[in-house]
Protein backbone atom coordinates (compact mmCIF):
# COMPACT_ATOMS: atom_id res chain seq x y z
CA UNK A 1 0.00 0.00 0.00
CA UNK A 2 1.26 3.46 -0.92
CA UNK A 3 0.16 6.44 1.23
CA UNK A 4 1.38 10.03 0.94
CA UNK A 5 0.63 12.86 3.37
CA UNK A 6 0.99 16.59 2.74
CA UNK A 7 0.07 19.90 4.43
CA UNK A 8 -0.87 22.67 1.99
CA UNK A 9 -1.18 26.24 3.27
CA UNK A 10 -3.56 28.68 1.62
CA UNK A 11 -0.92 31.43 1.45
CA UNK A 12 1.79 30.84 -1.09
CA UNK A 13 4.32 32.99 0.82
CA UNK A 14 3.50 31.16 4.10
CA UNK A 15 3.69 34.45 6.03
CA UNK A 16 1.32 35.00 8.96
CA UNK A 17 0.83 37.55 11.74
CA UNK A 18 -0.09 36.99 15.35
CA UNK A 19 -3.83 36.32 15.94
CA UNK A 20 -4.42 35.39 12.30
CA UNK A 21 -5.71 31.96 11.35
CA UNK A 22 -3.25 29.59 9.71
CA UNK A 23 -5.41 27.68 7.26
CA UNK A 24 -5.05 25.11 4.51
CA UNK A 25 -5.77 21.46 3.79
CA UNK A 26 -4.32 18.13 4.84
CA UNK A 27 -3.96 16.07 1.67
CA UNK A 28 -3.89 12.28 1.98
CA UNK A 29 -3.33 10.15 -1.11
CA UNK A 30 -3.62 6.36 -1.09
CA UNK A 31 -3.89 3.65 -3.73
CA UNK A 32 -6.37 1.74 -1.56
CA UNK A 33 -8.63 2.46 1.39
CA UNK A 34 -7.10 2.15 4.87
CA UNK A 35 -8.09 2.43 8.50
CA UNK A 36 -6.55 4.89 10.95
CA UNK A 37 -6.85 5.58 14.69
CA UNK A 38 -7.12 9.37 14.42
CA UNK A 39 -5.59 12.39 12.70
CA UNK A 40 -4.15 15.27 14.75
CA UNK A 41 -2.59 18.61 13.78
CA UNK A 42 -0.07 20.35 16.02
CA UNK A 43 1.18 23.94 15.75
CA UNK A 44 4.57 24.60 17.34
CA UNK A 45 6.71 27.68 17.79
CA UNK A 46 10.16 27.30 19.34
CA UNK A 47 13.22 29.42 20.10
CA UNK A 48 16.29 27.20 20.06
CA UNK A 49 19.33 28.64 21.83
CA UNK A 50 22.86 27.32 21.56
CA UNK A 51 26.06 28.38 23.29
CA UNK A 52 29.23 28.20 21.21
CA UNK A 53 31.74 25.52 22.18
CA UNK A 54 34.20 28.08 23.54
CA UNK A 55 31.64 29.27 26.12
CA UNK A 56 30.20 25.93 27.24
CA UNK A 57 31.15 25.21 30.84
CA UNK A 58 32.00 28.79 31.79
CA UNK A 59 28.74 29.37 33.62
CA UNK A 60 26.64 26.52 34.97
CA UNK A 61 23.48 28.61 34.53
CA UNK A 62 23.84 28.34 30.74
CA UNK A 63 22.64 24.75 30.90
CA UNK A 64 19.26 25.97 32.13
CA UNK A 65 19.07 29.20 30.16
CA UNK A 66 19.70 27.65 26.74
CA UNK A 67 16.81 25.19 26.91
CA UNK A 68 14.37 25.64 23.99
CA UNK A 69 11.72 28.30 24.65
CA UNK A 70 8.28 27.11 23.58
CA UNK A 71 6.16 29.93 22.18
CA UNK A 72 3.26 27.86 20.79
CA UNK A 73 2.13 24.29 21.38
CA UNK A 74 -1.42 23.67 20.17
CA UNK A 75 -2.81 20.27 19.18
CA UNK A 76 -6.27 19.63 17.74
CA UNK A 77 -8.00 16.49 16.56
CA UNK A 78 -8.75 16.74 12.86
CA UNK A 79 -10.52 13.43 12.48
CA UNK A 80 -11.39 10.57 14.82
CA UNK A 81 -10.79 6.90 14.17
CA UNK A 82 -12.12 6.12 10.71
CA UNK A 83 -11.44 4.55 7.33
CA UNK A 84 -10.24 6.68 4.39
CA UNK A 85 -11.11 5.75 0.80
CA UNK A 86 -8.56 5.23 -1.96
CA UNK A 87 -7.61 8.28 -3.98
CA UNK A 88 -7.02 11.80 -2.63
CA UNK A 89 -8.75 13.02 0.55
CA UNK A 90 -8.42 16.71 1.49
CA UNK A 91 -9.31 17.80 5.02
CA UNK A 92 -9.48 21.58 5.59
CA UNK A 93 -8.05 23.07 8.80
CA UNK A 94 -7.79 26.46 10.51
CA UNK A 95 -5.70 27.14 13.63
CA UNK A 96 -5.36 30.56 15.33
CA UNK A 97 -1.79 31.80 15.62
CA UNK A 98 -1.67 32.65 19.32
CA UNK A 99 1.22 32.31 21.79
CA UNK A 100 1.10 30.44 25.06
CA UNK A 101 0.20 32.46 28.14
CA UNK A 102 3.01 34.77 29.28
CA UNK A 103 4.73 34.41 25.89
CA UNK A 104 4.95 36.64 22.82
CA UNK A 105 5.63 35.66 19.23
CA UNK A 106 8.89 36.68 17.57
CA UNK A 107 9.63 36.86 13.88
CA UNK A 108 10.96 33.75 12.17
CA UNK A 109 14.76 33.93 12.24
CA UNK A 110 17.53 31.51 11.30
CA UNK A 111 20.76 32.35 13.08
CA UNK A 112 23.82 30.49 14.32
CA UNK A 113 23.16 30.51 18.08
CA UNK A 114 19.50 31.63 18.04
CA UNK A 115 16.87 30.01 15.83
CA UNK A 116 13.16 30.97 15.86
CA UNK A 117 10.91 28.64 13.88
CA UNK A 118 7.23 27.82 13.48
CA UNK A 119 5.60 24.79 11.95
CA UNK A 120 2.62 22.47 11.63
CA UNK A 121 2.86 18.73 12.20
CA UNK A 122 0.19 16.26 11.09
CA UNK A 123 0.13 12.80 12.66
CA UNK A 124 -1.97 9.87 11.45
CA UNK A 125 -2.11 7.11 14.05
CA UNK A 126 -2.47 3.58 12.75
CA UNK A 127 -2.74 0.15 14.32
CA UNK A 128 0.33 -1.39 15.94
CA UNK A 129 0.90 -3.49 12.83
CA UNK A 130 1.20 -0.42 10.59
CA UNK A 131 3.59 2.52 10.66
CA UNK A 132 2.25 5.89 11.81
CA UNK A 133 2.38 8.72 9.27
CA UNK A 134 3.79 12.18 9.95
CA UNK A 135 4.30 15.35 7.89
CA UNK A 136 5.74 18.73 8.90
CA UNK A 137 5.23 22.10 7.22
CA UNK A 138 7.12 25.26 8.16
CA UNK A 139 5.53 28.71 8.01
CA UNK A 140 6.82 32.22 8.70
CA UNK A 141 5.73 34.63 11.41
CA UNK A 142 6.17 38.33 10.75
CA UNK A 143 5.40 41.42 12.83
CA UNK A 144 2.80 43.86 11.68
CA UNK A 145 4.38 47.19 10.61
CA UNK A 146 5.32 49.35 13.59
CA UNK A 147 5.30 46.51 16.15
CA UNK A 148 8.28 45.35 18.17
CA UNK A 149 8.14 43.26 21.39
CA UNK A 150 11.21 45.16 22.65
CA UNK A 151 9.81 48.67 23.21
CA UNK A 152 13.18 50.03 24.38
CA UNK A 153 14.39 49.58 20.79
CA UNK A 154 11.88 52.16 19.59
CA UNK A 155 13.23 54.73 22.07
CA UNK A 156 16.49 54.80 20.11
CA UNK A 157 14.71 55.90 16.97
CA UNK A 158 16.81 58.34 14.96
CA UNK A 159 16.61 58.48 11.19
CA UNK A 160 19.15 61.24 10.70
CA UNK A 161 22.11 60.58 8.39
CA UNK A 162 25.36 59.42 9.96
CA UNK A 163 28.50 61.19 8.69
CA UNK A 164 31.95 59.76 9.37
CA UNK A 165 35.62 60.19 8.50
CA UNK A 166 38.20 57.42 8.77
CA UNK A 167 41.93 58.00 9.16
CA UNK A 168 44.60 55.85 10.88
CA UNK A 169 44.39 58.12 13.93
CA UNK A 170 40.62 57.64 14.28
CA UNK A 171 40.63 53.85 14.12
CA UNK A 172 39.88 52.18 17.43
CA UNK A 173 42.00 49.19 16.46
CA UNK A 174 44.09 48.01 13.57
CA UNK A 175 45.74 51.41 13.04
CA UNK A 176 49.21 50.00 13.56
CA UNK A 177 50.80 49.63 10.16
CA UNK A 178 47.89 51.21 8.29
CA UNK A 179 48.90 53.48 5.42
CA UNK A 180 47.99 57.14 5.49
CA UNK A 181 44.46 57.55 4.10
CA UNK A 182 41.25 59.56 4.42
CA UNK A 183 37.88 57.94 3.82
CA UNK A 184 34.69 59.99 4.15
CA UNK A 185 31.20 58.60 4.15
CA UNK A 186 27.54 58.98 4.94
CA UNK A 187 24.92 56.42 5.95
CA UNK A 188 21.30 57.40 5.36
CA UNK A 189 20.41 56.04 8.82
CA UNK A 190 21.38 53.33 11.30
CA UNK A 191 17.73 52.98 12.38
CA UNK A 192 16.68 50.81 9.48
CA UNK A 193 13.41 49.56 8.07
CA UNK A 194 14.11 45.88 7.44
CA UNK A 195 12.04 45.96 4.24
CA UNK A 196 14.08 48.84 2.77
CA UNK A 197 17.68 48.83 1.47
CA UNK A 198 20.55 50.03 3.63
CA UNK A 199 22.00 53.01 1.74
CA UNK A 200 24.75 55.59 1.85
CA UNK A 201 27.97 56.57 0.09
CA UNK A 202 31.77 56.47 0.50
CA UNK A 203 34.49 58.75 -0.87
CA UNK A 204 38.15 57.81 -0.78
CA UNK A 205 39.79 61.23 -0.56
CA UNK A 206 43.41 60.11 -0.41
CA UNK A 207 45.45 56.99 0.21
CA UNK A 208 49.21 56.43 0.32
CA UNK A 209 49.00 52.91 -1.16
CA UNK A 210 46.63 51.34 -3.73
CA UNK A 211 43.36 49.85 -2.50
CA UNK A 212 42.53 46.23 -3.34
CA UNK A 213 38.89 46.13 -2.20
CA UNK A 214 36.20 47.98 -0.26
CA UNK A 215 33.53 45.77 1.29
CA UNK A 216 30.30 46.09 3.21
CA UNK A 217 29.79 43.37 5.83
CA UNK A 218 26.51 42.61 7.62
CA UNK A 219 27.00 40.94 11.01
CA UNK A 220 24.56 39.32 13.44
CA UNK A 221 25.35 39.61 17.16
CA UNK A 222 23.58 36.87 19.10
CA UNK A 223 23.55 36.76 22.89
CA UNK A 224 22.38 33.79 24.97
CA UNK A 225 22.25 33.55 28.73
CA UNK A 226 20.52 34.80 31.85
CA UNK A 227 21.09 37.15 34.79
CA UNK A 228 24.13 35.14 35.91
CA UNK A 229 25.96 35.70 32.64
CA UNK A 230 25.77 35.92 28.87
CA UNK A 231 27.61 34.48 25.89
CA UNK A 232 27.84 36.97 23.02
CA UNK A 233 28.85 35.88 19.52
CA UNK A 234 29.19 37.90 16.30
CA UNK A 235 29.00 36.09 12.95
CA UNK A 236 28.91 37.28 9.35
CA UNK A 237 25.64 37.15 7.41
CA UNK A 238 26.80 38.55 4.08
CA UNK A 239 29.70 40.46 2.53
CA UNK A 240 29.20 42.75 -0.47
CA UNK A 241 32.09 44.21 -2.43
CA UNK A 242 31.32 47.84 -3.26
CA UNK A 243 34.76 48.79 -4.58
CA UNK A 244 37.04 46.52 -6.64
CA UNK A 245 40.69 47.39 -7.08
CA UNK A 246 42.28 50.81 -6.65
CA UNK A 247 39.09 52.90 -6.70
CA UNK A 248 39.39 56.47 -8.06
CA UNK A 249 39.78 59.27 -5.54
CA UNK A 250 37.02 61.75 -4.69
CA UNK A 251 34.33 59.76 -6.53
CA UNK A 252 31.23 58.80 -4.47
CA UNK A 253 30.84 55.03 -4.15
CA UNK A 254 27.20 54.06 -3.47
CA UNK A 255 26.29 51.79 -0.55
CA UNK A 256 23.24 49.63 -1.23
CA UNK A 257 22.39 46.46 0.67
CA UNK A 258 19.20 44.41 1.04
CA UNK A 259 18.57 42.79 4.43
CA UNK A 260 18.11 39.06 3.71
CA UNK A 261 14.89 37.53 5.05
CA UNK A 262 15.26 34.66 7.54
CA UNK A 263 18.87 35.61 8.32
CA UNK A 264 17.77 38.97 9.73
CA UNK A 265 14.81 40.09 11.84
CA UNK A 266 13.85 43.21 13.80
CA UNK A 267 16.35 43.85 16.61
CA UNK A 268 15.21 41.81 19.60
CA UNK A 269 16.08 42.14 23.29
CA UNK A 270 14.68 39.57 25.76
CA UNK A 271 15.69 38.22 29.17
CA UNK A 272 17.21 35.04 27.73
CA UNK A 273 18.57 36.14 24.37
CA UNK A 274 19.29 39.09 22.13
CA UNK A 275 19.49 39.44 18.35
CA UNK A 276 21.34 42.56 17.22
CA UNK A 277 23.03 43.66 14.02
CA UNK A 278 26.08 45.61 12.89
CA UNK A 279 27.48 46.84 9.61
CA UNK A 280 31.24 46.89 8.98
CA UNK A 281 32.99 48.93 6.32
CA UNK A 282 36.15 47.06 5.41
CA UNK A 283 39.03 48.46 3.35
CA UNK A 284 41.71 46.05 2.12
CA UNK A 285 44.96 47.62 0.85
CA UNK A 286 47.39 46.17 -1.68
CA UNK A 287 49.97 45.70 1.07
CA UNK A 288 47.53 43.21 2.72
CA UNK A 289 46.66 45.59 5.54
CA UNK A 290 42.97 45.65 6.43
CA UNK A 291 41.00 48.26 8.36
CA UNK A 292 37.43 47.95 9.65
CA UNK A 293 34.93 50.47 11.00
CA UNK A 294 31.87 49.21 12.85
CA UNK A 295 28.35 50.70 12.91
CA UNK A 296 25.69 49.14 15.17
CA UNK A 297 22.31 49.27 13.39
CA UNK A 298 18.77 48.85 14.68
CA UNK A 299 16.35 46.93 12.46
CA UNK A 300 12.60 47.50 12.74
CA UNK A 301 9.55 46.69 10.62
CA UNK A 302 7.83 49.91 9.60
Amino acid sequence: MSISLDIKLKRADKIYHENENVSGVISISSNSDFKHEGITLTMEGIVNLQVSSKNVGIIEAFYNSVKPIQLINTTCEVKGSDRLPSGVTEIPFEIPLKPKSNRVLYETYHGVYVNISYGLRCDIKRSFLSKDLQKCQQFLVQYRPGYNPSPEILLKKSQTPVHFELTPAKLASGASGAPEFLLKGELDTVYCNITKPFKGKLILVRCAVPVRSIELQLVRVETCGCAEGYAREATEIQNIQIGDGDVPKNIPIPIYMIFPRLFTCPTLITNNFKIEFEVNIVVVFENEHLITNNFPVILVRQ
